[in-house]
């Protein structure tokens, strides 16, 4: 067998026993007298941090969470959403524009005017909002008759409640 071969399966395997006993690792550490102690990364579930409330930690690259729910306030009224979105920053305007998955043509992150974004943000917002009420039946609509012999039953009969 070739030392070369032998020494690299050798060092798989120290290398492995390292990776899986912390004991094994700092023994290590100790014997060969390195600094490399520092340098190492921390396991994972000890580099996320604590959890805030059941939240997962973003990673850098992701954006900060949106300060409010445009949709929920174009619900309140168009214009009170206006006014909510107006108080925020351009950054703010565009973490809500990428939580809420407002920018399908990823056109609106690139966009430098606050009065793009909102108008962008009230206007989808004001489409998912009503998005079903074709469908759905107005709550101040009363129940229609069953059938038209219903109706004709009704008119017949006076106020009073006696036949025409």
């Amino acid at each position: 067998m070739n030392l070369r071969n032998t020494l690299t399966r050798l060092m798989k395997v120290v290398i492995e026993e390292a990776e899986r006993n912390p004991d094994f690792e700092a023994t290590l550490i100790d014997a060969l007298g390195s600094s490399t102690q520092g340098k190492r990364k921390a396991p994972k579930e000890d580099s996320l941090g604590p959890v805030d409330e059941g939240e997962l930690k973003r990673g850098k690259n992701r954006r900060a969470s949106a300060l409010l729910d445009p949709v929920q306030g174009v619900r309140d009224g168009e214009p009170a959403l206006r006014s909510a979105l107006e108080k925020l920053s351009l950054e703010q305007l565009r973490d809500i524009v990428a939580e809420y998955g407002m920018d399908p043509g990823r056109l609106v992150m690139k966009w430098n005017t606050p009065e793009r974004v909102i108008d962008r943000i009230v206007e989808m917002s004001v489409a998912r909002a009503h998005k079903g009420n074709a469908i759905r039946k107005p709550a101040d609509e009363s129940a229609p008759p069953a059938n038209a012999a219903d109706e004709r039953q009704a008119s017949e009969f006076r106020s009073d409640g006696s036949p025409s």
